[in-house]
């Protein structure tokens, strides 16, 4: 019987939708309206993708994965701050997120940027009142990982390389460069995060360090695919952007064709590197799977 992807990914979801709504309450100590921007994008629906593949990293290496929750949702907080300042005028300019006005939109570029900047400085508030006693190595490992995947050196530095690219005729270096860093690097740490909290040897974190790599480039070219022929319902967001903004995709240098082959040959190097762990790897295959086969 094949396993249930849909529904696991839907009580998930759930679960990290709960933890974010008590992380964040309505009612925390700060001037109006930046709670509510802040949890306005934070609560706004999602496939929590990036928190899911943390906890499933948990559970398939045998730890319990509701105890990683918070460590979990503080990476969600990292994309959604991401997000939000992702789509203001001087980013993308997008009106819709998730099926819903952008923050900027409704909150002004303002408060769009500082409820940016909240849900970023939030998250490691998060990841230091929850580390667990007797976990404080990990937890400063965890706070390292996530500091470096979506800092200059990760995602920002991914997103500027990708800001200097629009309009100009790149090299295929630097897109693999943008796919990795804007968007791989903090699927990359969602696993990584989840393996360092399950104790995961050496060996254990290269094995999956490698899938979620191969995930990251697979996830982001099909990002790309669905830019060009996705349906906006399903994706909750404009579609033809990329190509309005003249931005460096799989589609615009390797052709539609060729960018859903390369989608095909990384999952299944995903697949291998799964293989080389004395584990279960069913939920992380199927999620995988997923991905590289959605509409949205």
């Amino acid at each position: 019987m094949p396993f249930a992807i849909e529904q696991y990914l839907k009580t998930r979801a759930q679960a990290v939708e709960d933890v974010l709504n008590r992380l964040l309450p309505a009612n925390l100590q700060s001037p109006p309206p930046i709670a509510e921007a802040m949890r306005y994008s934070l609560l706004a629906g999602g496939k929590r993708i990036r928190p899911i593949l943390c906890l499933a990293t948990v559970e398939t290496l045998g730890t319990d994965w509701q105890s990683a929750l918070p460590a979990a949702c503080s990476i969600e907080m990292i994309h959604t701050y991401s997000l939000i300042h992702d789509d203001l005028p001087a980013m993308d300019n997008d009106d819709y997120r998730r099926g819903k006005l952008t923050n900027h939109k409704v909150f002004g570029d303002a408060i769009a940027i500082l409820a940016g900047d909240g849900l970023l400085t939030y998250a490691f508030q998060i990841l230091s009142e929850h580390a667990a006693d007797g976990m404080e190595r990990s937890m400063l490992a965890i706070i390292r990982e996530l500091s470096r995947a979506s800092g200059v050196q990760g995602m920002i530095g991914g997103q500027v390389a990708d800001i200097r690219a629009e309009g100009r005729k790149g090299s295929k270096e630097t897109l693999e460069y943008i796919h990795k860093h804007k968007t791989g690097d903090l699927l990359t740490a969602s696993v990584r995060i989840g393996a360092i909290f399950a104790g995961a040897a050496p060996h254990e974190l290269s094995a999956l360090t490698s899938y979620a790599d191969k995930l990251g480039l697979a996830f982001q070219i099909q990002d790309d695919i669905l830019d060009v022929v996705g349906d906006q319902a399903k994706l909750g967001k404009q579609t033809g952007v990329d190509a309005t903004l003249e931005k460096m995709t799989y589609p615009a240098v390797y052709g539609l064709q060729e960018s859903i082959r390369k989608v095909r040959v990384l999952t299944e190097e995903s697949f291998a590197s799964l293989a080389q762990l004395p584990y279960d790897t069913t939920i992380l295959r199927a999620i995988a799977d997923f991905l590289v086969h959605r509409e949205s």
